[in-house]
């Protein structure tokens, strides 16, 4: 598995591998210019990959005394890895099997810079990434039920499937996304479930029965 460690290898003033593809485009930008640039790849559930386009993929770092931190989960058409340095801060894995689209980020901003268009789509991405980055942030104030709550409602946002969310993830990935124990995860899900917020008739199934219950807890 490809580590953080293994992302700085390289000589130095140049990146590594993973730096040096460091985009990829959203799937609302359909047939887009930027897309035409790129390459479909497939990768097996668990392998490390660069950039993903659909399916499901976890960002990671792992803190000195091993624990692991997860940045966030790119799900279908998310965009991620563009960064000012040319050292990644997070590694990536698949979470499922995912189809990804490789962009060289030089090429990709050469093209933003004489293209008004490319450029607007590249701001657009940008800006809601940032949104969402600034939202996780807000984790670390929540208690244990607000952090599941707001989580569960994130993610009926981000998969619309009526009342029920697929969860692609593990316990223990959502665990370490909203710095919580796996226990906490699991109790916060049952308290959730016997308060009849939600009903969780498959481990990743969760239906969302009262919403405004959710919400009220993220608020």
């Amino acid at each position: 598995m490809l580590t953080q460690t293994a992302m700085r290898n390289g000589s130095r003033g140049q990146p590594a591998m993973q730096s040096r593809r460091a985009l990829v485009p959203r799937a609302a930008m359909q047939a887009g210019t930027i897309e035409l640039m790129g390459a479909c790849m497939s990768f097996a559930a668990n392998a490390e990959i660069y950039k993903v386009v659909s399916g499901t993929v976890r960002t990671y770092k792992v803190l000195v005394d091993g624990r692991r931190q997860i940045g966030a989960f790119h799900l279908a058409g998310d965009i991620f890895g563009l960064e000012t340095g040319d050292v990644h801060t997070f590694s990536a894995e698949a979470i499922t099997d995912c189809k990804i689209i490789v962009f060289k980020r030089g090429t990709v901003m050469a093209l933003a810079a004489r293209d008004n268009d490319v450029a607007r789509q590249m701001w657009e991405l940008t800006a809601r990434e940032l949104a969402r980055v600034q939202e996780h942030s807000l984790v670390l104030i929540k208690s244990a039920e607000e952090r599941v709550a707001g989580f569960l409602l994130e993610m009926a946002e981000r998969v619309p499937s009526g009342g029920a969310v697929d969860l692609p993830m593990s316990r223990q990935d959502i665990a370490d996304y909203l710095g919580l124990t796996i226990e906490t995860v699991s109790r916060t899900l049952k308290h959730l479930e016997n308060a009849a917020a939600i009903e969780v008739p498959k481990r990743r199934r969760i239906l969302l029965r009262d919403r405004s219950a959710l919400r009220r807890l993220n608020a």
